[in-house]
């Protein structure tokens, strides 16, 4: 008795669904970055739960509110290096995190390669320029300003 998969046609988006025989070889692996990627969530997540509540809780509870915030209360914060790092920890782990969220989502629901590929750079760029952009202001940020 012989089994025949599914006919494959010309692109990837147009296979129709097929399950291989049980005992059928696996294809190739492409290594832990899926598994590491899974990993990196679950760790950012909860450096991100303390990092955002205790954001919060020193803003709202302990610095006054948000009634205080202002451009002398950034520039007062950000001459400090732990505040400078916090901010900083901050920006890149939410940037990383949503972006391999995002990632995650563009696999799943994306059906033609060339899609997928065009989003992920899209993507890219735009994780990119923010980190940079970002980074470049806490690091470079003059509570000096003359108008």
């Amino acid at each position: 008795m012989t089994t025949s998969a599914a006919p494959v046609l010309g692109k990837s988006y147009d296979r129709p669904a097929s399950l291989d025989s049980p005992r059928s070889p696996r294809g190739k692996s492409n290594g832990n970055f899926e598994k590491y990627a899974w990993l990196f969530m679950r760790i950012s997540g909860l450096f991100l739960i303390v990092l955002v509540l205790g954001h919060m809780f020193i803003m709202l509870m302990i610095d006054g509110g948000v009634n205080r915030l202002n451009f002398a209360f950034v520039a007062g914060r950000w001459s400090s290096p732990f505040w400078q790092f916090w901010d900083l920890s901050m920006l890149w782990l939410a940037q990383l995190h949503g972006g391999n969220g995002l990632r995650v989502i563009i696999d799943d629901y994306s059906r033609k390669d060339s899609t997928r590929f065009w989003l992920k750079v899209i993507l890219v760029l735009s994780m990119i320029l923010v980190v940079a952009v970002g980074t470049y202001v806490i690091f470079t940020f003059d509570p000096n300003i003359t108008g």
